[in-house]
Protein backbone atom coordinates (compact mmCIF):
# COMPACT_ATOMS: atom_id res chain seq x y z
CA UNK A 1 0.00 0.00 0.00
CA UNK A 2 1.19 3.24 -1.26
CA UNK A 3 2.48 5.79 1.98
CA UNK A 4 0.45 8.77 2.18
CA UNK A 5 1.98 12.08 2.64
CA UNK A 6 2.63 14.37 5.23
CA UNK A 7 0.68 17.37 5.20
CA UNK A 8 1.18 20.79 7.62
CA UNK A 9 -1.71 22.88 8.40
CA UNK A 10 -1.01 26.22 9.60
CA UNK A 11 -3.09 27.67 11.85
CA UNK A 12 -5.42 25.98 14.15
CA UNK A 13 -8.32 27.84 14.41
CA UNK A 14 -12.10 26.45 13.30
CA UNK A 15 -10.59 25.19 9.57
CA UNK A 16 -7.52 24.15 10.79
CA UNK A 17 -8.09 21.96 13.32
CA UNK A 18 -11.02 20.20 11.27
CA UNK A 19 -9.28 20.19 8.18
CA UNK A 20 -6.18 18.39 10.21
CA UNK A 21 -8.43 16.03 12.35
CA UNK A 22 -10.75 14.87 9.32
CA UNK A 23 -7.11 14.59 6.84
CA UNK A 24 -5.47 12.58 9.75
CA UNK A 25 -8.35 10.43 10.23
CA UNK A 26 -8.47 9.24 6.36
CA UNK A 27 -4.30 8.06 7.26
CA UNK A 28 -2.29 11.25 6.89
CA UNK A 29 0.11 12.10 8.93
CA UNK A 30 -0.64 15.57 9.92
CA UNK A 31 1.69 18.88 11.54
CA UNK A 32 -0.79 21.35 12.65
CA UNK A 33 1.10 25.04 13.37
CA UNK A 34 0.21 27.40 15.37
CA UNK A 35 1.71 30.28 17.36
CA UNK A 36 -0.67 29.66 20.71
CA UNK A 37 1.05 27.47 23.03
CA UNK A 38 -2.68 26.96 25.14
CA UNK A 39 -3.88 25.35 21.57
CA UNK A 40 -0.89 23.05 21.12
CA UNK A 41 -1.14 21.96 25.05
CA UNK A 42 -4.64 20.80 24.35
CA UNK A 43 -4.19 19.34 21.07
CA UNK A 44 -1.12 17.28 22.62
CA UNK A 45 -3.91 16.31 25.51
CA UNK A 46 -5.59 14.90 22.65
CA UNK A 47 -8.30 17.64 23.42
CA UNK A 48 -9.93 19.93 20.58
CA UNK A 49 -9.46 23.83 21.03
CA UNK A 50 -12.77 24.52 19.45
CA UNK A 51 -16.18 23.55 20.32
CA UNK A 52 -17.64 21.40 17.13
CA UNK A 53 -19.84 18.54 17.28
CA UNK A 54 -17.97 15.33 16.78
CA UNK A 55 -14.55 17.25 17.30
CA UNK A 56 -13.13 15.97 20.56
CA UNK A 57 -13.54 12.45 19.53
CA UNK A 58 -11.70 12.79 16.11
CA UNK A 59 -8.94 14.79 17.57
CA UNK A 60 -8.53 12.41 20.24
CA UNK A 61 -8.01 9.53 18.07
CA UNK A 62 -5.79 10.80 15.83
CA UNK A 63 -3.45 11.87 18.51
CA UNK A 64 -3.25 8.77 20.16
CA UNK A 65 -2.70 6.93 16.54
CA UNK A 66 0.41 9.33 16.57
CA UNK A 67 -1.32 10.75 12.93
CA UNK A 68 -1.84 14.31 14.48
CA UNK A 69 1.25 16.43 16.02
CA UNK A 70 1.75 19.73 16.47
CA UNK A 71 4.35 22.39 16.51
CA UNK A 72 4.79 25.66 16.81
CA UNK A 73 8.44 25.92 14.36
CA UNK A 74 7.07 26.48 10.77
CA UNK A 75 10.74 25.32 9.70
CA UNK A 76 10.34 21.76 11.08
CA UNK A 77 6.87 21.86 9.36
CA UNK A 78 7.93 22.33 6.22
CA UNK A 79 10.80 20.21 6.30
CA UNK A 80 8.84 16.86 7.45
CA UNK A 81 5.62 17.68 5.10
CA UNK A 82 5.34 17.87 1.08
CA UNK A 83 2.00 19.64 1.21
CA UNK A 84 1.07 22.96 3.72
CA UNK A 85 -2.62 24.16 3.89
CA UNK A 86 -2.67 27.45 5.45
CA UNK A 87 -5.99 28.12 7.36
CA UNK A 88 -5.10 30.82 9.31
CA UNK A 89 -7.61 33.68 10.24
CA UNK A 90 -8.73 36.74 8.25
CA UNK A 91 -10.76 38.95 10.37
CA UNK A 92 -12.76 42.13 9.94
CA UNK A 93 -11.18 45.57 10.80
CA UNK A 94 -13.10 48.45 11.84
CA UNK A 95 -13.83 49.70 8.39
CA UNK A 96 -14.87 46.00 7.25
CA UNK A 97 -11.41 44.90 5.53
CA UNK A 98 -10.30 42.02 6.16
CA UNK A 99 -6.73 41.87 8.62
CA UNK A 100 -4.52 40.25 6.26
CA UNK A 101 -1.61 40.40 9.43
CA UNK A 102 -1.97 36.42 10.34
CA UNK A 103 -1.54 35.80 6.62
CA UNK A 104 1.73 37.32 5.77
CA UNK A 105 3.04 36.50 8.75
CA UNK A 106 2.39 32.67 7.75
CA UNK A 107 3.58 33.51 3.96
CA UNK A 108 7.02 34.71 5.68
CA UNK A 109 7.35 32.01 7.94
CA UNK A 110 6.80 29.45 4.96
CA UNK A 111 8.83 31.48 2.67
CA UNK A 112 11.89 31.66 5.13
CA UNK A 113 11.51 27.84 5.20
CA UNK A 114 11.47 26.90 1.76
CA UNK A 115 14.19 28.72 1.83
CA UNK A 116 16.88 25.86 2.69
CA UNK A 117 14.49 23.17 1.37
CA UNK A 118 16.04 21.15 -1.89
CA UNK A 119 12.89 20.03 -2.80
CA UNK A 120 9.29 21.31 -4.68
CA UNK A 121 6.38 22.20 -1.79
CA UNK A 122 3.16 22.76 -2.43
CA UNK A 123 1.33 25.32 -0.74
CA UNK A 124 -2.33 25.41 -0.67
CA UNK A 125 -4.36 28.67 1.04
CA UNK A 126 -7.59 27.66 2.72
CA UNK A 127 -7.82 30.75 4.62
CA UNK A 128 -10.88 33.40 3.20
CA UNK A 129 -9.26 36.55 0.87
CA UNK A 130 -10.53 38.33 -1.10
CA UNK A 131 -9.74 38.27 -4.75
CA UNK A 132 -5.91 39.28 -5.61
CA UNK A 133 -4.45 38.49 -2.44
CA UNK A 134 -2.88 35.35 -3.47
CA UNK A 135 -1.31 36.50 -6.54
CA UNK A 136 -0.57 40.42 -5.15
CA UNK A 137 -0.23 39.24 -1.32
CA UNK A 138 0.72 35.83 -0.48
CA UNK A 139 3.28 34.35 -3.82
CA UNK A 140 5.34 37.88 -4.13
CA UNK A 141 5.91 37.30 0.17
CA UNK A 142 6.54 33.88 -0.28
CA UNK A 143 8.95 34.41 -3.36
CA UNK A 144 10.74 36.96 -1.41
CA UNK A 145 11.49 35.27 1.56
CA UNK A 146 13.05 32.09 0.26
CA UNK A 147 14.48 33.81 -2.91
CA UNK A 148 12.52 31.03 -5.40
CA UNK A 149 9.65 31.49 -7.81
CA UNK A 150 6.43 30.03 -7.81
CA UNK A 151 5.28 27.21 -9.98
CA UNK A 152 8.90 26.20 -10.68
CA UNK A 153 10.25 25.96 -7.29
CA UNK A 154 7.46 25.48 -4.81
CA UNK A 155 3.46 25.24 -5.77
CA UNK A 156 0.66 27.51 -4.61
CA UNK A 157 -3.04 26.65 -5.05
CA UNK A 158 -6.12 28.19 -3.92
CA UNK A 159 -8.91 26.07 -2.25
CA UNK A 160 -11.57 27.65 -0.15
CA UNK A 161 -13.41 26.08 2.53
CA UNK A 162 -17.23 25.94 2.72
CA UNK A 163 -17.76 24.28 6.55
CA UNK A 164 -20.72 25.09 8.19
CA UNK A 165 -20.03 25.68 12.22
CA UNK A 166 -22.04 22.50 13.67
CA UNK A 167 -22.07 20.78 10.92
CA UNK A 168 -18.09 21.52 9.50
CA UNK A 169 -16.88 17.16 10.07
CA UNK A 170 -20.20 16.27 7.54
CA UNK A 171 -19.22 19.41 5.44
CA UNK A 172 -15.61 18.44 5.24
CA UNK A 173 -16.58 14.85 4.03
CA UNK A 174 -19.32 15.77 1.65
CA UNK A 175 -19.48 19.27 0.43
CA UNK A 176 -21.54 20.51 -2.16
CA UNK A 177 -18.21 20.92 -4.27
CA UNK A 178 -14.66 21.04 -3.90
CA UNK A 179 -13.16 24.77 -6.08
CA UNK A 180 -9.19 24.46 -6.38
CA UNK A 181 -7.88 27.83 -7.82
CA UNK A 182 -4.39 26.33 -9.74
CA UNK A 183 -2.18 27.97 -12.57
CA UNK A 184 0.16 24.27 -12.65
CA UNK A 185 -1.98 21.19 -13.41
CA UNK A 186 0.20 19.19 -11.99
CA UNK A 187 -0.34 21.02 -8.29
CA UNK A 188 -3.81 20.72 -8.47
CA UNK A 189 -3.37 16.51 -9.00
CA UNK A 190 -2.00 16.66 -5.65
CA UNK A 191 -4.63 18.07 -4.36
CA UNK A 192 -7.06 16.28 -5.87
CA UNK A 193 -5.31 12.80 -4.79
CA UNK A 194 -5.32 14.26 -1.25
CA UNK A 195 -8.93 14.26 -1.52
CA UNK A 196 -9.75 11.30 -3.40
CA UNK A 197 -11.98 9.81 -0.57
CA UNK A 198 -14.52 13.33 -1.03
CA UNK A 199 -17.38 12.33 -3.15
CA UNK A 200 -18.22 16.24 -4.95
CA UNK A 201 -17.83 17.94 -8.04
CA UNK A 202 -13.93 19.59 -8.35
CA UNK A 203 -13.91 22.46 -10.27
CA UNK A 204 -10.80 23.61 -11.40
CA UNK A 205 -10.38 27.19 -11.95
CA UNK A 206 -8.14 30.22 -11.59
CA UNK A 207 -6.95 32.02 -8.39
CA UNK A 208 -9.67 35.09 -8.28
CA UNK A 209 -12.50 33.08 -9.11
CA UNK A 210 -12.09 30.39 -6.23
CA UNK A 211 -10.72 33.35 -3.67
CA UNK A 212 -14.44 34.86 -4.64
CA UNK A 213 -16.16 31.77 -4.58
CA UNK A 214 -16.50 31.98 -0.55
CA UNK A 215 -17.69 35.28 -0.61
CA UNK A 216 -20.07 35.09 -3.14
CA UNK A 217 -21.72 32.29 -1.60
CA UNK A 218 -21.63 34.09 1.81
CA UNK A 219 -23.11 36.96 0.46
CA UNK A 220 -26.13 35.26 -1.49
CA UNK A 221 -26.77 33.38 2.31
CA UNK A 222 -27.18 36.62 3.71
CA UNK A 223 -29.37 37.58 0.91
CA UNK A 224 -31.77 34.74 1.26
CA UNK A 225 -32.28 35.19 4.85
CA UNK A 226 -32.75 38.83 4.22
CA UNK A 227 -35.33 38.20 2.09
CA UNK A 228 -37.25 35.59 4.01
CA UNK A 229 -37.03 37.71 6.36
CA UNK A 230 -38.85 40.54 4.73
CA UNK A 231 -41.29 38.52 3.05
CA UNK A 232 -42.33 37.52 6.86
CA UNK A 233 -42.53 40.98 8.00
CA UNK A 234 -44.93 41.77 4.74
CA UNK A 235 -46.93 38.66 5.28
CA UNK A 236 -47.08 39.71 9.22
CA UNK A 237 -47.96 42.77 8.51
CA UNK A 238 -50.98 41.79 6.21
CA UNK A 239 -52.20 38.69 7.80
CA UNK A 240 -50.35 36.30 5.64
CA UNK A 241 -48.72 33.04 6.04
CA UNK A 242 -45.09 33.64 5.77
CA UNK A 243 -43.72 30.40 6.39
CA UNK A 244 -45.77 29.21 4.24
CA UNK A 245 -45.71 31.48 1.45
CA UNK A 246 -41.61 30.71 1.22
CA UNK A 247 -42.39 26.87 1.54
CA UNK A 248 -44.60 27.24 -1.60
CA UNK A 249 -41.53 29.27 -3.21
CA UNK A 250 -38.88 26.51 -2.29
CA UNK A 251 -41.15 24.08 -4.37
CA UNK A 252 -40.49 25.60 -7.38
CA UNK A 253 -37.16 24.41 -8.44
CA UNK A 254 -37.71 25.41 -12.13
CA UNK A 255 -37.33 29.27 -11.80
CA UNK A 256 -36.79 29.80 -7.76
CA UNK A 257 -34.65 27.52 -6.25
CA UNK A 258 -32.47 27.04 -9.39
CA UNK A 259 -29.95 28.63 -11.18
CA UNK A 260 -32.37 30.30 -13.23
CA UNK A 261 -31.73 34.21 -13.33
CA UNK A 262 -28.65 33.80 -11.61
CA UNK A 263 -26.35 35.24 -14.56
CA UNK A 264 -25.01 38.16 -14.94
CA UNK A 265 -26.27 40.40 -17.46
CA UNK A 266 -28.45 43.53 -18.17
CA UNK A 267 -31.23 44.64 -16.13
CA UNK A 268 -35.04 43.24 -15.81
CA UNK A 269 -38.21 44.28 -17.73
CA UNK A 270 -41.27 43.09 -19.40
CA UNK A 271 -45.31 42.95 -18.23
CA UNK A 272 -44.30 41.06 -14.93
CA UNK A 273 -41.25 41.63 -12.90
CA UNK A 274 -41.33 45.22 -12.88
CA UNK A 275 -45.48 45.59 -12.50
CA UNK A 276 -45.78 42.96 -9.83
CA UNK A 277 -42.33 44.56 -7.83
CA UNK A 278 -44.02 47.91 -8.05
CA UNK A 279 -47.37 46.93 -6.75
CA UNK A 280 -45.77 44.94 -3.71
CA UNK A 281 -43.36 48.34 -3.01
CA UNK A 282 -46.55 50.35 -2.78
CA UNK A 283 -48.27 47.86 -0.36
CA UNK A 284 -45.60 48.34 1.82
CA UNK A 285 -45.92 52.14 1.82
CA UNK A 286 -49.67 51.16 2.99
CA UNK A 287 -48.50 48.98 5.41
CA UNK A 288 -46.09 51.78 6.77
CA UNK A 289 -43.26 49.05 6.59
CA UNK A 290 -39.60 49.56 5.78
CA UNK A 291 -38.35 46.92 3.32
CA UNK A 292 -34.77 48.09 2.44
CA UNK A 293 -33.86 44.72 0.20
CA UNK A 294 -37.16 44.90 -1.69
CA UNK A 295 -36.86 48.59 -2.12
CA UNK A 296 -33.48 48.67 -3.68
CA UNK A 297 -34.22 46.23 -6.34
CA UNK A 298 -36.12 48.93 -8.72
CA UNK A 299 -32.74 51.05 -7.96
CA UNK A 300 -30.34 48.57 -7.73
CA UNK A 301 -31.98 47.96 -11.84
CA UNK A 302 -32.02 51.27 -13.05
CA UNK A 303 -28.13 51.55 -12.02
CA UNK A 304 -27.53 48.59 -14.53
CA UNK A 305 -29.04 51.20 -17.40
CA UNK A 306 -26.57 54.30 -16.21
CA UNK A 307 -23.67 51.22 -16.35
CA UNK A 308 -24.52 50.48 -19.52
CA UNK A 309 -24.58 54.05 -20.85
CA UNK A 310 -21.27 55.08 -18.81
CA UNK A 311 -19.41 52.27 -20.55
CA UNK A 312 -21.06 53.67 -23.95
CA UNK A 313 -20.11 57.07 -23.11
CA UNK A 314 -16.25 55.79 -22.23
CA UNK A 315 -15.04 54.71 -25.83
CA UNK A 316 -15.72 58.48 -26.95
CA UNK A 317 -17.44 57.72 -29.95
CA UNK A 318 -20.83 58.53 -31.15
CA UNK A 319 -22.11 55.91 -33.93
CA UNK A 320 -23.80 53.22 -31.72
CA UNK A 321 -25.96 50.53 -33.00
CA UNK A 322 -27.85 48.36 -30.43
CA UNK A 323 -28.98 44.86 -31.36
CA UNK A 324 -31.46 43.93 -29.37
CA UNK A 325 -34.71 46.08 -27.97
CA UNK A 326 -37.58 44.00 -26.67
CA UNK A 327 -37.17 43.54 -22.94
CA UNK A 328 -35.58 39.59 -23.90
CA UNK A 329 -34.86 37.46 -26.98
CA UNK A 330 -37.32 35.55 -28.15
CA UNK A 331 -40.15 37.87 -28.22
CA UNK A 332 -41.58 41.47 -29.59
CA UNK A 333 -42.45 42.80 -25.78
CA UNK A 334 -41.44 46.20 -25.61
CA UNK A 335 -42.89 46.98 -22.37
CA UNK A 336 -40.30 47.94 -19.65
CA UNK A 337 -37.53 46.87 -21.83
CA UNK A 338 -34.57 48.44 -20.11
CA UNK A 339 -33.33 48.24 -23.90
CA UNK A 340 -35.47 50.70 -24.59
CA UNK A 341 -34.61 53.35 -21.82
CA UNK A 342 -31.06 52.80 -22.90
CA UNK A 343 -31.79 53.69 -26.09
CA UNK A 344 -33.79 56.77 -25.27
CA UNK A 345 -30.75 57.67 -22.83
CA UNK A 346 -28.60 57.75 -25.72
CA UNK A 347 -30.83 59.48 -28.21
CA UNK A 348 -31.65 62.29 -25.79
CA UNK A 349 -27.48 62.51 -25.43
CA UNK A 350 -27.38 63.39 -29.12
CA UNK A 351 -25.94 59.87 -29.66
CA UNK A 352 -26.54 58.29 -33.56
CA UNK A 353 -28.66 55.33 -33.37
CA UNK A 354 -29.85 51.88 -34.88
CA UNK A 355 -31.26 49.35 -33.90
CA UNK A 356 -31.73 45.80 -34.74
CA UNK A 357 -34.07 43.19 -33.64
CA UNK A 358 -36.04 41.19 -35.78
CA UNK A 359 -38.58 40.70 -33.60
CA UNK A 360 -39.55 43.81 -33.43
CA UNK A 361 -40.16 45.41 -36.71
CA UNK A 362 -43.37 47.41 -37.43
CA UNK A 363 -44.58 45.10 -40.46
CA UNK A 364 -44.28 42.43 -37.69
CA UNK A 365 -45.96 44.04 -34.84
CA UNK A 366 -49.58 43.81 -33.98
CA UNK A 367 -52.06 44.99 -31.38
CA UNK A 368 -50.36 46.45 -28.16
CA UNK A 369 -47.24 46.61 -29.38
CA UNK A 370 -47.63 48.39 -33.06
CA UNK A 371 -49.74 51.05 -30.86
CA UNK A 372 -47.15 51.07 -28.05
CA UNK A 373 -44.51 52.07 -30.80
CA UNK A 374 -46.28 54.44 -32.77
CA UNK A 375 -47.33 56.57 -29.71
CA UNK A 376 -44.60 56.03 -27.09
CA UNK A 377 -41.24 55.97 -29.01
CA UNK A 378 -41.93 56.71 -32.46
CA UNK A 379 -38.56 58.10 -32.90
CA UNK A 380 -37.04 54.74 -32.09
CA UNK A 381 -39.38 53.58 -34.83
CA UNK A 382 -37.60 55.42 -37.19
CA UNK A 383 -33.67 53.99 -36.02
CA UNK A 384 -35.18 50.22 -36.75
CA UNK A 385 -32.65 48.67 -39.38
CA UNK A 386 -34.07 45.60 -41.54
CA UNK A 387 -30.48 44.08 -41.21
CA UNK A 388 -27.65 42.80 -38.79
CA UNK A 389 -25.15 43.96 -41.50
CA UNK A 390 -27.05 47.56 -42.25
CA UNK A 391 -27.15 48.05 -38.58
CA UNK A 392 -23.62 47.48 -38.31
CA UNK A 393 -21.94 48.86 -41.35
CA UNK A 394 -21.01 52.01 -40.30
CA UNK A 395 -21.33 51.48 -36.62
CA UNK A 396 -18.52 52.72 -34.23
CA UNK A 397 -19.84 51.10 -31.29
CA UNK A 398 -22.32 47.73 -31.27
CA UNK A 399 -23.98 47.15 -27.82
CA UNK A 400 -25.31 43.77 -27.54
CA UNK A 401 -28.58 43.41 -25.22
CA UNK A 402 -29.72 39.66 -26.10
CA UNK A 403 -27.85 36.56 -26.76
CA UNK A 404 -29.48 35.24 -29.35
CA UNK A 405 -27.60 33.00 -32.15
CA UNK A 406 -27.79 35.44 -35.22
CA UNK A 407 -26.02 38.66 -32.58
CA UNK A 408 -23.22 35.95 -31.17
CA UNK A 409 -22.87 35.33 -35.20
CA UNK A 410 -22.54 39.42 -36.22
CA UNK A 411 -19.91 39.62 -33.62
CA UNK A 412 -17.62 37.59 -34.78
CA UNK A 413 -17.42 39.61 -37.48
CA UNK A 414 -16.89 43.01 -36.40
CA UNK A 415 -14.27 44.88 -37.63
CA UNK A 416 -11.48 45.92 -35.08
CA UNK A 417 -12.02 49.54 -35.10
CA UNK A 418 -15.51 48.87 -33.72
CA UNK A 419 -16.11 48.44 -30.12
CA UNK A 420 -18.09 45.65 -28.41
CA UNK A 421 -19.99 45.84 -25.29
CA UNK A 422 -21.84 43.23 -24.65
CA UNK A 423 -24.62 43.18 -21.80
CA UNK A 424 -25.59 39.61 -21.91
Amino acid sequence: MKKKKTLSIFGLGYVGVVTAACLAEQGYHIIGVDVSRKKLDLINKGKSPIVEKGIDDLVSKTVKRKRFCVTDSAMYAISNSEVSIVCVGTPSMENGAIDLSHLKNVSREIGASLKGLRRYHIIVIRSTMMPGTTEDVVIPIIEKASSKKAFKDFGVLVNPEFMREGNSIEDFYAPAKVIIGSRKKQDEKVLRSIYGFIKAPFISTDFKTAEFSKYLDNVFHGLKIVFANEIGAFSKRFGLDGKKAMEILCMDKKSNISGMYLKPGFAFGGSCLPKDLKAVLHKTKIGELDLPLLGSIVKSNDLAIRRAFEAIKKTGKKKITMLGLSFKPGTDDLRESQMVRLAELLIGKGYKLKIYDKNVSLAALMGANRTYIENEIPHIASLLCGSINEAIKTSEVIVVGHSAKEFKKAIKKIKKNQVLIDLT
